[in-house]
């Protein structure tokens, strides 16, 4: 079996390892059949079992879920910007526009600067006061659904929660919810209703295992989501450090241990009891959730699937599950050459820095792709047995913008007239053409 060696990717390019090298254990598995009534173990071997990728995942290719919720209402920055807003994790006193690399990502003042300059210190207006101004008052899901419909997404649906801890659907495990606050709507049910009208495939994106603060014994801190507004509070109000507010806790990551692992739980349980997501999809930092927790989750829902007669998928990044459990996903990055598993991208439809117009979530600056260079990406991750999932960034209100629809309609346009050669395919032994070069006969000659 040929394995690829590398990950192409504008981020990073990194090694494929081990867990690579267990493909043929992956696709031995997974030919496997469950015996009727047969349920899953929260045990690596018994959830190998599941087949990572069904056949209608296999074939849909093209999915879209969009970056959406109370971080978008500053329009500036990225959907860090609960995080940022509070400064510099180090908790020096930051310099005004001065760029600074820390941690695992790049970070910068720019955001501390415009929420001063725009909403006042951070310590008199924190990022749950940004929550009543998320009215999402222009938001319908239908049209939504229409144009993912009309993109030519089989799969779609929501980020249900990101870092910041706020979920997008009816909870009753954290009050930080659009049903209680900001919309008052169920973001999730609403879209999960629309999509499935139109006979697309509901996907579900968690974002959450960030927003804990890790163990005391945990040599890597940094990857909380809030450390800096602890580091920001230590510096400007240290009173407000270590509230005893449990409810605050369970949003900016305070909860001790156990307990935010339990809250970790409980909300994708919510979610998988109401909604029935067809696919989990996972960011980075799921590794920082114990082996036994995840694969309780596991187990969870591939038995609810059972139940439900579905054949459902759960993705990861990096190597933060066993890649015979699930599909790998490569943000924002595709592979060299052609596999024999099923593999996704996620990426936005926003081009540049990410700290700029490249944001995930809506900023007054995104500078959008447009509907070529899309469909450039989604055919060569097709021809190397990929599928891509499109990220798009509504306004605060609820709105598409025109230039995303734009592109979004350009893409739908081309697989409406050429859907044949990207839905339903398997990828030939070579991928791609070239680099060839014209002779002066007129033919292509190889280089």
């Amino acid at each position: 079996m040929k394995i690829p060696g590398h990950v192409v990717t504008e981020r990073f390019v990194v090694r494929l390892h081990a867990v690579y090298v267990c493909v043929t254990v992956m696709i031995a598995v997974s030919a496997s059949t469950l015996l009727a009534g047969e349920t899953y173990k929260p045990e690596w071997k018994s959830l190998a079992r599941h087949k990572q990728a069904p056949e209608w995942f296999r074939d849909a290719k093209f999915g879209i879920y969009f970056h959406w919720g109370p971080y978008a209402v500053p329009s500036f920055g990225n959907e860090h910007y609960p995080r940022t807003m509070y400064g510099h994790v180090s908790g020096k006193t930051p310099k005004p526009k001065r760029p600074i690399k820390q941690g695992i990502g790049f970070q910068t003042y720019r955001e501390h600067e415009f929420h001063i300059e725009k909403y006042g210190l951070p310590k008199n207006f924190e990022y749950h006061d940004f929550f009543p101004l998320f009215t999402a008052r222009k938001f319908n899901a239908e049209e939504w659904a229409d144009i993912f419909f009309l993109a030519g997404a089989k799969f779609a649906g929501p980020v249900a929660m990101h870092h910041d801890g706020f979920a997008m659907w009816n909870s009753t495990a954290t009050p930080w919810n659009s049903k209680l606050l900001g919309p008052k709507k169920d973001i999730v049910g609403e879209v999960a209703h629309a999509i499935r009208k139109r006979g697309m495939k509901f996907i579900t994106t968690f974002h959450h295992a960030k927003v804990g603060r890790a163990a005391e014994e945990d040599t890597e801190k940094h990857r909380w989501h809030y450390l800096g507004r602890e580091k920001y509070f230590e510096r400007e109000s240290p009173k407000n450090v270590g509230g005893d507010d449990v409810e605050l806790q369970k949003l900016y990551g305070t909860l001790p241990w156990p307990e935010f692992l339990d809250l970790w739980s409980v909300l994708l349980s919510e979610v998988i009891d109401q909604y029935h997501p067809d696919i989990i999809w996972f960011d980075s930092w799921l590794d920082r959730i114990p082996a036994g927790t995840q694969r309780k989750f596991l187990a969870e829902y591939f038995n609810a699937a059972e139940r439900w007669g579905k054949d459902v998928v759960v993705t990861y990044k990096q190597d933060d599950l066993p890649c015979n459990v699930g599909v790998v996903d490569f943000e924002k990055g595709r592979l060299d050459t052609v596999t024999e598993y099923a593999w996704l991208t996620d990426d936005t439809i926003s081009a540049g820095s990410w700290t700029t117009t490249g944001s995930w979530s809506y900023t007054d600056e995104l500078d959008i792709k447009p509907a070529k260079e899309l469909l450039h990406t989604l055919i060569d991750i097709v021809s190397k047995n990929g599928n891509l999932l499109l990220n798009i960034s509504p306004t605060p209100e609820g709105v598409i913008p025109e230039a995303q629809r734009e592109s979004l309609m350009g893409m739908g346009t081309w697989l409406r007239a050429n859907g044949e050669a990207i839905y339903g395919t398997r990828p030939f032994t070579t991928y791609g053409e070239g680099p060839k070069r014209l002779t002066s006969s007129g033919h292509f000659v190889e280089m």
